[in-house]
């Protein structure tokens, strides 16, 4: 039977003959799964009786693997794959955890147990990756989902192609690949792996020829407000993802442990991709802070990078590891790259190495470069460059670019920043002192609005005084909750919008997923309004929070200090 955490009105038991297992079937059209069953498939009794818009009801307790294949939702209505009455723990000496194969409009998540931030969790995968999305699968979300402890990637969405000819880039696009809020740590290789890396194509003997095949491409992808750390390889990387593509919001700490040279990046953006890559804060990591080996026509904005390869062979400065690193491994000619408000801190290396000449009209502006570790490097060593170009490394002068209104300094101090968060101060030098062309970007790291003032502030933040509320209506504005102060020292407010009178749930979780606090708004009015909470006695540190309004929710995070 159900939990009543479904909240469904059981009508009919259905029990059908089939490895044994006996499975129910409430009127909003959910099935339920127990803890026994690995395979569920689509085509198959009774699970081909799913139509798009029901639910796969996952029982709470321990598990195998789960093998997910031969689901067909609709734009709009996608099969719903849930944990029910708790959490769902997979525990596993199996090649994946998770598998999705053949599946379209389909949506796995960990959101069916409020107490619970990440109601699906995948304990241990003894040969393999966490998630495996592929076979055709296409249209998917994948949310609430922690991965640990895997001898693979943590998630894998990608179909390659192969001498069957379905899936190659004539045959097979990968449509809108949405995965968000996921905690994933400790896995071998990368901790999100989207899109095949092999953009120009690989020669496969196919009955007995030598044939290139291309890999399909993405369309649609948005990767946000994951926590990724400790990963052998790079944290996350996104490939052939050709058009409408935003990686944001993400936290990656300790990326490319492993010290595999030509897989170390908190960001990597591959070859045949064009990502907006923005507001993802990136510490601590072996590897580069962001790569970009893409077509161009991107920007990269708003990302906080700290001692981006400090720990990467310390004492050996030609191992080179950079805050973000530009290349013209797949650069559409004449397109162009957009570096702007970022705050680059501590890096190994250079603090931005641009390194395409393909490109053309590139603008870096805004950014905020402190203490790049090649400096002394360039100034003492047998090099032809001086200390300065650390900052921005241009290794080719014949590279199209305009900088403007970027602060350079070698250390901290006169930058007028938190030490806490890097936000600014009054008085910093960074206010109001960017460049006008801001290349469309309205917001800065917290979301709140730019500019605030004459004109937009230099790096990650705006500066904002006393912060009480959003100054106007912004457009595109309060589509999310904006939170404020964050970090939040006693009080922690969120502002959100709401269309309907309804109830509001806010509910506050450990960055391991533990519930820690809830609070209620009855029936408030539609229109824009502030919900707040007493953070004052929760320890210092990163949390999670949902903020669930009416039928409608949203995730994020904040910090304590």
């Amino acid at each position: 039977m159900m939990a009543s955490a479904t909240r469904c009105l059981l009508i009919t038991l259905m029990c059908f003959v089939a490895a044994g297992r006996c499975w129910s079937f409430s009127q909003n059209r959910g099935f339920s799964v127990d803890t026994l069953t690995t395979v569920i498939d689509g085509s198959y009794p009774p699970y081909n009786q799913v139509l798009a818009g029901d639910t796969l009801l996952l029982e709470h307790g321990k598990r195998d693997f789960i093998l997910l294949r031969n689901f067909q939702g609709e734009a709009g209505k996608p099969v719903v794959v849930i944990n029910n009455g708790g959490i769902v723990n997979i525990n596993t000496d199996h090649y994946f955890g998770i598998s999705v194969r053949n599946c379209r409009y389909i949506k796995f998540t960990g959101t069916g147990d409020a107490d619970h931030f990440y109601g699906i969790k995948i304990e241990r995968v003894g040969h393999g990756g966490g998630i495996g999305i592929g076979s055709l699968s296409s249209d998917f979300e994948i949310d609430h989902v922690s991965i640990e402890n895997c001898l693979g990637p943590g998630i894998n969405a990608k179909t390659d192609p192969d001498c069957s000819f379905t899936s190659t880039r004539d045959k097979f696009t990968q449509f809108n690949s949405i995965i968000h809020d996921n905690y994933i740590s400790g896995v071998s290789n990368e901790g999100l792996y989207v899109g095949s890396s092999k953009y120009f194509g690989q020669t496969v003997n196919c009955e007995g020829r030598d044939t290139l095949l291309l890999p399909s491409l993405l369309d649609g992808v948005r990767i946000f407000n994951n926590i990724i750390r400790y990963t052998g390889w790079d944290g996350i990387q996104v490939s052939s993802a050709s058009s409408d593509c935003q990686v944001f919001d993400n936290t990656i700490i300790f990326d490319s442990q492993d010290e595999s040279y030509n897989q170390m990046s908190g960001i990597l953006l591959g070859g045949g991709s064009k990502c907006d890559c923005f507001n993802n804060y990136i510490s601590q990591g072996k590897g580069n802070g962001i790569e970009n080996h893409g077509l161009g026509g991107n920007r990269i904005f708003n990302n906080i990078i700290v001692d981006a390869g400090r720990s990467y062979m310390p004492l050996d400065s030609t191992l080179m590891r950079h805050g973000i690193y530009i290349s013209d491994v797949s650069v559409q000619i004449d397109s162009s790259f957009s570096i702007i408000n970022n705050d680059i801190i501590n890096p190994k290396s250079d603090g931005i190495r641009f390194a395409s000449i393909l490109s053309k009209h590139n603008l870096l502006a805004s950014n905020l470069i402190i203490n790049p570790g090649s400096y002394d490097f360039y100034e003492n060593g047998n090099t032809s460059f001086k200390g300065k170009d650390s900052y921005i490394m241009l290794p080719n002068v014949s590279a199209d670019v305009t900088m403007q209104n970027n602060y350079l300094s070698r250390t901290a101090e006169g930058a007028g920043f938190s030490d806490i968060d890097y936000t600014l101060l009054p008085g910093s030098p960074l206010i109001d002192s960017a460049y006008f062309d801001n290349k469309g970007v309205v917001f800065d790291f917290y979301h709140h609005p730019r500019p605030y003032g004459t004109a937009s502030d230099i790096g990650a933040f705006e500066f904002i005084p006393a912060y009480f509320g959003i100054p106007g209506d912004t457009s595109g504005f309060l589509t999310r909750p904006i939170l404020f102060p964050n970090p939040a020292r006693t009080i922690l407010f969120i502002q959100y919008k709401t269309s309907l009178k309804t109830d509001v749930f806010l509910d506050i979780y450990s960055l391991n997923g533990i519930h820690v606090k809830r609070a209620k708004q009855e029936q408030v009015i539609a229109g824009r309004q502030v919900i707040k909470v007493d953070v004052e006695k929760f320890e210092p540190g990163i949390f999670l929070y949902t903020l669930r309004v009416g039928k409608y929710s949203s995730s994020g995070k904040f910090v304590k200090w």
